[in-house]
C-alpha cells in the first residue's frame, strides 16, 4: 500500500495503518484495550505528532486512537469524503434587504482541511448559500473579506479598517451589515466599533459560532441566520454582539456591544450581557426586543465614523503583592494610559503608590475598573480608593475592563489632554455606563441549591 493513502501518517501510526491494511478514508473497527470503535478513518494533521489514528464516529466527532491502546483494526468499506464547501449562486430577491457581510477570519460557515487540522473559511455568497440555503430567505448578501486573522489577532488596526468599511457601505445604502469573527475576542471589537461607528442609521451585527461546521453540535449556521435576521429586518440600528441564548438551538441573543462579555471557554452560550439585560432575542423568523431602551433603524444615510486609536495602552489586572516596577516598566515603555482591573470597589495595593504617582508626573491616564464584573467603582468609601483618586487614578463607574481599555485607547487617539481625555472617558456612550443596574442584570446560580435545582428542571440551560 504506497504512502499516499496513509494522508498525514508517520511512525507508529503510519506502522498500524499498514500492518492492518487500513487506508485513509476507509470505514473501519478499531479494537483497543478501552473498547471498541467504528467510524471513518481522517487525514492526519502534518502537523500532529505520529501516536494517534483520527477516526471520525458514527456521531459525527472526531477522536485520537492512541496506537499503543490498538489490538486490531479492519477496514469494513471505503469511500474518500468530499469536505468542499458547496458552491451555488445565491439567489437575489427584491423583496429581502441588502445585508453586508464582513468577513475577519472567523469560522462562522467553514470547513475543515484534515491535511493541516485548520479550518478553511466558506466566505463568497456562493459558498454561504451552499453552506446554509436557509440565508436567502432571510436576505440578499453580499461579502467581502477584510483580513484573514484570528480574532487574538484582531487590534486597533483592524477596528479602524473596520470602522471605515462600515461607514462606506451605510453611505451605498446597505441595510445591514454583519461581521463574522472569532470567538475570543468578540466583545473587543464590539466594544470599538461601539465607539468608532456612532448614530447608525442601520444594524451592525457581530457573529461569530463556539463550534466549527463539521461538528453536530456547531452553532455557526444559526448563529449565521439569526444575525442575518437582526441585520436585515431588526429594528435595533446599534453594534450588537449575536450568539446563542441558551445551549439548545431555540433562539438567539442579541448584546449591546459595550455591555457583552464572553463568560465560558466552549458553551455555545458563552455570551452574556453584564449589568443589564440583553437588547432582543432573535430565531430565524423574527427580532424581539427586551430591552425598552435602543436606538431604532432610520432611513437617512447619517452616521459618525471615529476611527482613532492610541494602542499605547494597556490593562493591568491587579493581584496581592504586586510589585511597583510592574508599572514602572509600563511608563518607562512608552505607555500612555493604564486601566487598572481592581479588588472590590476598586483597590490595589500601597506598594504600589509611588510608581502611580511617577506615572501620573509623566502624564500617564489612569482609570480603575472591578475584577468582580458586576458592579460600580467606588473609591470614596475606602481611604484606599481615596489615597488612589488623589495620586490620579479616576473611577470608570460599571465600565467593564475590555470596555474601559478599548475606550481609553480610542480617546486617546483623539487628544492627550487630561480633561478633555476624563469628558470622553466618564461620557457615557451606548450604556457603556450606566446609572444603575436593573436587579435582574446579575444572576449566578449556584447548582445544589434546593430553589436552583427546581428551578432549573423548569427551564433550559
Amino acid at each position: 500500500m504506497s504512502n499516499d493513502i496513509f494522508q498525514g501518517y508517520r511512525g507508529r501510526a503510519l506502522e498500524q495503518l499498514k500492518k492492518y491494511h487500513v487506508r485513509v478514508w476507509g470505514k473501519a473497527v478499531i479494537e483497543t484495550t478501552r473498547g471498541r470503535f467504528e467510524g471513518t478513518v481522517l487525514p492526519r494533521s502534518e502537523n500532529d505528532d505520529d501516536k494517534h489514528i483520527v477516526m471520525k464516529i458514527i456521531t459525527g466527532y472526531n477522536i485520537g486512537i492512541d496506537t499503543d491502546t490498538i489490538t486490531s483494526m479492519k477496514e469494513v468499506g471505503y469511500k474518500k469524503a468530499n469536505y468542499a464547501i458547496p458552491e451555488k449562486e445565491f439567489p437575489i430577491s427584491d423583496k429581502n434587504p441588502n445585508v453586508k457581510l464582513f468577513g475577519t477570519g472567523g469560522t462562522i460557515a467553514s470547513r475543515l482541511d484534515y491535511r493541516t487540522g485548520a479550518v478553511i473559511p466558506a466566505f463568497s455568497p456562493g459558498e454561504l448559500y451552499g453552506a446554509v440555503p436557509e440565508l436567502a430567505d432571510i436576505c440578499n448578501i453580499d461579502t467581502e473579506k477584510l483580513f484573514a486573522v484570528f480574532s487574538e489577532n484582531m487590534g486597533p488596526k483592524q477596528y479602524i479598517a473596520l470602522a471605515k468599511a462600515i461607514g462606506k457601505e451605510i453611505e451605498k445604502g446597505v441595510d445591514g451589515i454583519m461581521i463574522g469573527h472569532g470567538t475570543d475576542t468578540l466583545h473587543h471589537t464590539g466594544a470599538a466599533l461601539t465607539f468608532m461607528v456612532q448614530n447608525s442609521p442601520i444594524p451592525i451585527v457581530l457573529v461569530g459560532s463556539q463550534r466549527s461546521s463539521d461538528r453536530p453540535s456547531s452553532d455557526a449556521a444559526l448563529n449565521l441566520m439569526h444575525a442575518a435576521r437582526a441585520a436585515g429586518h431588526g429594528d435595533i440600528a446599534e453594534t450588537m454582539v449575536c450568539m446563542f441564548g441558551p445551549t439548545s438551538d431555540e433562539y438567539g441573543l442579541l448584546h449591546k456591544g459595550t455591555r457583552v462579555r464572553k463568560m465560558h471557554s466552549s458553551y455555545r452560550s458563552t455570551f452574556r450581557t453584564i449589568g443589564d439585560i440583553p437588547l432582543a432575542t432573535v430565531n430565524r423568523e423574527k427580532v424581539d426586543p427586551i430591552h425598552k431602551k435602543y436606538n431604532p433603524r432610520r432611513k437617512d444615510r447619517n452616521v459618525t465614523i471615529k476611527p482613532f486609536f492610541d494602542d499605547r495602552v494597556t490593562m493591568l489586572y491587579y493581584y496581592p503583592g504586586m510589585k511597583p516596577d510592574t508599572i514602572d516598566l509600563l511608563v518607562d515603555n512608552g505607555y500612555k494610559g493604564i486601566v487598572f482591573v481592581g479588588t472590590g470597589l476598586g483597590h490595589v495595593n500601597k506598594e504600589l503608590y509611588p510608581a502611580i504617582e511617577r506615572a501620573q508626573k509623566k502624564g500617564v491616564h489612569m482609570y480603575m475598573t472591578l475584577q468582580t464584573i458586576w458592579g460600580y467603582v467606588h473609591m470614596f468609601v475606602y481611604d484606599t480608593g481615596r489615597d488612589m483618586m488623589a495620586k490620579g487614578i479616576i473611577p470608570a463607574g460599571n465600565m467593564l475592563p475590555e470596555v474601559a481599555f478599548v475606550k481609553l485607547g480610542w480617546a486617546l487617539g483623539q487628544t492627550h489632554d487630561p480633561e478633555e481625555v476624563k469628558q470622553i472617558m466618564l461620557t457615557p456612550i451606548n450604556d457603556d455606563i450606566t446609572l444603575r443596574e436593573p436587579y435582574n442584570g446579575y444572576l449566578v446560580y449556584q447548582g445544589g441549591i434546593p430553589e436552583v435545582e427546581e428551578f432549573i428542571k423548569k427551564v433550559h440551560k
